[in-house]
């Protein structure tokens, strides 16, 4: 009985080890986003693909931006391992000028956990562009 015991101990100790290996990686595509010039009101809306490259379900938890004029939005679900997912940025492109934002994601990924992610451009007033064009 002792024996018996014994084995199912260490199978059930060899099991829970296995299990501790499994670990959630994400990998973006790109991680700096560039609109370039755009126009004022144009559409800000853009997407960081990523993929789960760990043998774990990838979680993100969190996704928040540098200010409010950058809205990012996760994927509501886990991302298996071998798939792709999205995060969706949208910048207020009411707002004339340059353009350096940062996304900071938060995930159960074992080696980075907190990543951040960027968008840069410029956002010309369409207005101001056409009155130099005719000076």
């Amino acid at each position: 009985m002792k024996k018996v015991i014994m084995i199912l101990f260490i199978g059930f100790l060899g099991f829970n080890l296995n299990a501790q290996d499994a670990k959630a990686e994400i990998k973006f595509k790109t991680e700096v986003i560039d609109y370039g010039e755009i126009a004022k009101g144009s559409d800000g809306v853009r997407q960081f693909e990523f993929t789960n490259t760990g043998n774990a379900p990838l979680v993100i938890s969190k996704v928040y931006s540098s200010c409010g004029c950058t809205i990012p939005k996760k994927p509501e679900g886990p991302i298996a391992p071998g798939e792709t997912g999205i995060i969706e940025v949208k910048y207020d492109t009411k707002r004339v000028g340059p353009i350096r934002k940062t996304v900071t994601v938060n995930s159960n990924a074992a080696d980075n956990p907190t990543m951040s992610i960027k968008i840069k451009g410029t956002v010309l007033d369409t207005n101001k562009s056409v009155l130099e064009k005719k000076n």
